[in-house]
Order: structure tokens, then C-alpha cells, then sequence
């Protein structure tokens, strides 16, 4: 039952995200040319990431719990990342793209999860991929699946934040000293 499990929210997860990419791009209106080539380097690092962290952690046991708990824990936490990270593209709605851009009108939005960060569709992206090492039920694992991840998403972050700063100037500053970036009352 738990390897269906597993499977099933596995799939469910990587199914999102490439629904994501394929329908949130920008169009031919909206701002580009600020991407840099930060979503490939986000899709690559996963693709190799992911892939690695199963591998390593099957030849070398660094078990992060000794029962099945711990591995459960991990097919919530994918789980609540992914309804954190919709619950992010839902909020922002219209503005969101996975390329970055600038959509027409775009406006800065400060309601809902966007109230406490500036970044909340990476945590929820983040949870899901930390949950991944519970799953794995290894520290190597959680190691080789959440930290290049984590690397990427801050490279795309700064991106993004140089793309706002340029567009909305004093607004987005001063929105950025009301927010924390990533993780609320921590970074």
C-alpha cells in the first residue's frame, strides 16, 4: 500500500510541475530577457538531482528514522509543499510565470502568503523537495535532493528580486523591508 502511495504522490508531484512549465510561460507582451537561463538550470539540477539522491540512497544507508514514520512524514511534507507552492500561483495569480517576467499592469502583490515572503512558491518547492529526503529515509539522500535545489531556487531568487527592483524600484525596496525572502522570521 505505501509503495502505491509513494508512486502515486511522486508522480502527482513531478506531473505539477511540469504542468506549470508548460502552461504559466510568459507571453510575447510581457517583459522577458531577465531569465538568464535560471529555469533550465532549475530543471537540469533536478533532473540530475532527484535521480542521484534515489541511487545513493539505495547503495548507502543513513537512515534518517528507523520506522516507516519517518518516510510517511516525507509523502506529507512533498504533499503540503505542493498546496503551499498552488496556494502561492493561486494568490498571485495573473503575474505569475515560471519564466521570469514582467506582465503587463503587473502589480506587486502583499496579500495572503505574499504578506510574510517575497519567494513562497519556492518554499513550498523546498518543502516538497526536503520531503523527498524523508522519503528516501536518508541523510545522504535529503542532502543530494534539497541542497542543489536549494542553490538553484537562491540563483533565481536574485534574479527575480534584480527584475523587480528594476521595474518597481522604491516600491519593491520598500516591500522587501516588510518581507522576509524565504522562510518567515528566518531568511
Amino acid at each position: 500500500m505505501y509503495l502505491y502511495l509513494r508512486i502515486f504522490v511522486i508522480v502527482a508531484w513531478i506531473l505539477s510541475e511540469i504542468l506549470l512549465s508548460r502552461l504559466l510561460k510568459s507571453s510575447q507582451t510581457d517583459k522577458t530577457r531577465a531569465d538568464k537561463q535560471s529555469l533550465r538550470i532549475i530543471w537540469i539540477t533536478i533532473m540530475i538531482a532527484l535521480p542521484v539522491a534515489h541511487v545513493v540512497s539505495g547503495f548507502i544507508h543513513l537512515p534518517i528514522c528507523n520506522t516507516p514514520a519517518g518516510m510517511q512524514a516525507g509523502l506529507l511534507l512533498i504533499v503540503l509543499g505542493m498546496i503551499y507552492r498552488f496556494t502561492a500561483v493561486y494568490i498571485l495569480g495573473r503575474y505569475f510565470t515560471v519564466d521570469v517576467a514582467i506582465r503587463e499592469d503587473h502589480k506587486i502583490v502583499r496579500k495572503g502568503l505574499y504578506r510574510y515572503t517575497r519567494h513562497p512558491s519556492y518554499l513550498g518547492s523546498l518543502i516538497s523537495f526536503f520531503g523527498n529526503g524523508f522519503v528516501l529515509n536518508s541523510w545522504i539522500g535529503l542532502a543530494i535532493s534539497f541542497i542543489p535545489v536549494l542553490v538553484a531556487f537562491l540563483y533565481r531568487m536574485k534574479i527575480e528580486e534584480a527584475l523587480l527592483m528594476s521595474n518597481f524600484g522604491q516600491e519593491y525596496a520598500d516591500y522587501k523591508k516588510k518581507t522576509w525572502r524565504l522562510i518567515p522570521f528566518v531568511y
